[in-house]
């Protein structure tokens, strides 16, 4: 269980493991093991090199990389300097890898092998980048990230940590065509370990094997890696996700805790051999992200018959926490498998219309979230800080209702976010990109059902007059500009967007036609 006392701050976390079970294992990475002493003197390292090379607190480290071991060290590693870590997604197109970097002012970046190309290339637009460092070496001009780390003293800097301090820092995509910059803290943190323990969804143990599988951009990934280790499990990381590996991994590891987003179960339940694998060591499945479809949820219950299902809802600006559906409630026959739970401890949670008012039981309304483990705001905007944080209530845009016992239903978004196989997509960015080209006068983009993703993104287009574009060429213009999950995966022409006498795009008459004859329209 969280033990409060120990653990203050993030960088708590491995001290106290070391100090109680140092020859533990702490992680697993493609043949790697470390232990939690192991862990915590790499963290010592990494903190002293990051002082040595002139960080100061409250600098802003980068880290672009896929899931591996060495990321939870730079990680523990910056919580000990009191460096704040930058997740850059490693989905991004190069202008807008640029664009996090510059905004963040990142001074060392920590670069996986697989974007040491791109990030070669966008280095001379980003001036506030003053040191490179090869996660996997094989560079001659960065210096390899073994190399740095083990020239520094295995010494804890152990520099005071105050509740306020930003520990994390990610990019969600914007309204503006811009992703924002969520700065998330140690009170957040400690909030996320109150949550898991007091809703008891993370009543782990140290014989506990956590798989640790999603992108580490994203505050799900990052939580679970860490709430592992503050639990004292052993984190399995994989680098991507690959639903054989995963099988394989469930079996050969005996893998009891995995976090996955809807559309990594239903991989894993389309994989042929899924009823040969031995997945009997499984006890939970947390999953969430993104809405999951009954059916699919119903056909993991029953292929997974040893693990209790939790959903969980949160967005990166309550790092992930607010509401969790808990085992129980995922009988069929209590009627909740579309509700994404009650609401957590050291969160509030009400339904307003748009006066801030509270809506009655059973009536939608925008869903607006309190506690621990809300943002401190995000990075350099003040105004759109403001305008998502009103009284201390931050508005999630998403559009739902409670339920007479309690439960959270999610019905449909307020804002335009489109959510395709976990990853956030606001239409503004990609019309933005499709403005650019020569043929198109006006665009709109929506969110339409996906057997596979819950959502793909369609862009619904007026030509310029005398004008002509294909639905293959607006595809390939949009590649270049944006990256490729935002890319639209179909195009309609029309000849006039709706829109209010504002001037605004009508975006719920334009989805409609898509999502009729569905109870709601998220998928």
């Amino acid at each position: 269980m969280f033990d409060a006392e120990r653990i203050k701050c993030v960088a708590d976390v491995t001290r106290a493991q070391a100090a109680v079970r140092p020859d533990a294992i702490a992680q697993v990475f493609e043949g790697r093991q470390t232990t939690y002493a192991e862990l915590d003197r790499r963290a010592s390292q990494v903190a002293q090199a990051l002082i040595a090379d002139g960080c100061k607190p409250d600098a802003r480290i980068g880290f672009m990389g896929k899931g591996s071991d060495r990321y939870f060290e730079m990680l523990y590693g910056a919580f000990k300097a009191k460096a704040v870590v930058v997740g850059v997604n490693w989905r991004l197109a190069a202008p807008e890898v640029a664009y996090v970097l510059n905004d963040s002012k990142t001074e060392i970046l920590f670069v996986g092998a697989e974007f040491y190309d791109l990030i070669e290339k966008v280095l001379p637009e980003c001036p506030t980048v003053r040191k490179v460092i090869a996660l996997d070496g094989g560079r001659n001009d960065w210096q390899s990230f073994d190399d740095w780390r083990d020239a520094a003293k295995a010494e804890d800097p152990m520099l005071p940590a105050a509740p306020d301090d930003d520990v994390i820092q990610l990019y969600t995509s914007g309204t503006t065509g811009h992703p924002k910059g969520v700065q998330l803290t140690n009170a957040n943190y400690i909030s996320i370990f109150k949550q898991g323990a007091g809703a008891g969804w993370a009543n782990w143990g140290e014989d506990d094997v956590v798989l640790v599988c999603m992108p580490l951009f994203h505050v799900a990934g990052v939580n679970i890696g860490i709430l592992g280790n503050l639990h004292g499990c052993r984190n399995v990381i994989l680098k991507d996700v690959d639903p054989q590996v995963i099988l394989q991994l469930i079996e050969s590891e005996k893998l009891t805790i995995a976090f996955m987003v809807p559309a990594v179960i239903l991989f894993l339940l389309q994989q042929p051999n899924i009823g040969e694998v031995d997945v009997s060591s499984l006890r939970q499945i947390l999953y969430g992200a993104s809405p999951i479809a009954e059916d699919v949820l119903r056909r993991a219950q029953e292929t997974f018959k040893g693990a209790g299902f939790v959903q969980l809802y949160g967005l990166t600006e309550t790092a992930g926490g607010a509401t969790s559906l808990p085992p129980d409630a995922h009988d069929p026959a209590k009627g909740k498998l579309r509700s994404c739970g009650i609401v957590s401890p050291d969160m509030e949670i009400r339904v307003v219309d748009e006066n801030g008012k509270d809506v009655p039981v059973g009536e939608v309304g925008e869903i607006v979230i309190r506690g621990g483990s809300v943002m401190k705001g995000y990075w350099n905007r003040a105004e759109a800080t403001q305008d998502a944080i009103r009284d201390g209530w931050f508005y999630s845009g998403d559009a739902g209702f409670f339920d007479k016992d309690g439960y959270l239903f999610i019905h449909d978004r307020v804002k335009d976010m489109i959510v395709s196989g976990g990853e956030n997509i606001y239409p503004a960015e990609v019309e933005n990109a499709l403005f650019g080209h020569p043929a198109i006068a006006d665009a709109a983009v929506v969110g339409v059902p996906h057997e596979k993703w819950g959502e793909a993104v369609k862009a619904i287009v007026v030509l310029k007059p005398g004008e002509h574009a294909t639905h293959d060429e607006i595809i390939a213009f949009a590649k270049t500009r944006i990256a490729s999950y935002k890319v639209p995966k179909s195009v309609d022409f029309i000849d006039a967007l709706p829109r209010n006498p504002s001037g605004k795009i009508l975006r719920r008459e334009l989805r409609a036609p898509y999502w009729e004859g569905r109870e709601r329209m998220v998928n």
